[in-house]
C-alpha cells in the first residue's frame, strides 16, 4: 500500500470519486442509523446518531489500514451445492439479509401505524441499537473498502475522501433524520433503497455482478421525482393559504358589520 502523495490530475479524480461515493453510503448510513434511533429516548438519538457515524468512520479506516487482509477474504472459503462462497460473500450475504429483513420490517410497522407509537418511545435499548448499527456499518465498509482499493493503492487519498465525507454527514446527520422524519415518504423511499441495497448485496453474494450505476441511477432518479412532488405540496400548500387569508378578511369585515 502506498502512503506518499503526489498530488496529480488523475490522483484529483479519483479522491472526487471516492469522495462521492463515501458521501452517497454516508447518506445511507445516516438514513439507516435515524429509522434505528426513532427506537430510543429522544434525549439518546442524537448521541446514538454521532456514535454510530463516528464508529462507521472509524471501522472504514481500520478495513483501508488492514486492506491487504480485506483482499484475501476474496479467497474460496467452502463449497455449497456446487457453489463457492468466500468470506466476502458470506458477509455480503448476512449483511444483505439483515438490510433486507429491517428495511421489510419497518416499511411493515409504518403500514400498520405502530410506528407513530414507537417512535421515541425508548422501545429499544441502546446497546441493542448500538449493536445493529456495528453490523450495517461492517456491511457497507467492507463493500466501499473493496471498491475504494480497486481504484487506487494509495491510503492516503482513500482515508482522506472517507474522513472528510463523514465530517460533513456528522455536521448534517441530525438535519438528515429530522427532514426523513416530517416527511413519510421520504422516509417509505429510504426503506425501499435499504431493500434495494440489499437484494443487491445479497445478488452479489451468491456471484451475481450488478453495475453500481444500475443501482444508484434509479436511486437517484427517484430522489429527483421525490424532491419535485415535495416542491410542488409545498407551492400548493402556499396557494392555498394565500387563497385562504382573503376568504378570512373578506369574513372579518362582513362580522365588524
Amino acid at each position: 500500500m502506498d502512503f506518499s502523495l503526489d498530488i496529480t490530475p488523475d490522483l484529483l479524480a479519483v479522491f472526487a470519486t471516492l469522495f462521492v461515493l463515501e458521501l452517497v453510503l454516508g447518506v445511507d448510513n445516516v438514513i439507516f442509523i435515524s429509522i434505528l434511533t426513532n427506537k430510543l429516548p429522544k434525549q439518546q438519538q442524537n448521541k446514538a446518531r454521532i456514535l454510530g457515524l463516528t464508529l462507521a468512520m472509524v471501522l472504514r479506516i481500520g478495513l483501508v489500514l488492514v486492506a491487504g487482509w480485506i483482499i484475501t477474504l476474496e479467497n474460496e472459503l467452502f463449497a455449497l451445492f456446487g457453489m463457492s462462497f468466500s468470506g466476502k460473500e458470506v458477509i455480503l450475504i448476512l449483511g444483505g439479509a439483515f438490510l433486507l429483513y429491517k428495511a421489510v420490517k419497518e416499511i411493515h410497522h409504518k403500514v400498520e401505524g405502530h410506528e407513530e407509537e414507537q417512535s421515541g418511545a425508548g422501545t429499544a435499548t441502546f446497546a441493542a441499537v448500538l449493536g445493529q448499527i456495528l453490523i450495517m456499518d461492517l456491511v457497507f465498509s467492507l463493500d466501499s473498502v473493496i471498491t475504494a482499493v480497486g481504484m487506487t493503492t494509495n491510503m492516503i487519498v482513500i482515508i482522506t475522501a472517507v474522513v472528510v465525507s463523514f465530517g460533513l454527514l456528522l455536521f448534517a446527520a441530525r438535519h438528515i433524520a429530522d427532514f426523513v422524519n416530517r416527511h413519510p415518504t421520504v422516509k417509505m423511499l429510504a426503506l425501499s433503497f435499504l431493500m434495494l441495497i440489499g437484494v443487491f448485496l445479497i445478488a452479489e453474494g451468491f456471484g451475481v455482478h450488478i453495475e453500481k450505476a444500475f443501482i444508484y441511477g434509479p436511486m437517484v432518479f427517484a430522489v429527483i421525482v421525490e424532491a419535485l412532488n415535495l416542491w410542488a405540496a409545498a407551492r400548493a400548500k402556499k396557494r392555498r393559504e394565500r387563497t385562504a387569508a382573503p376568504a378570512a378578511d373578506a369574513q372579518a369585515v362582513e362580522a365588524d358589520k
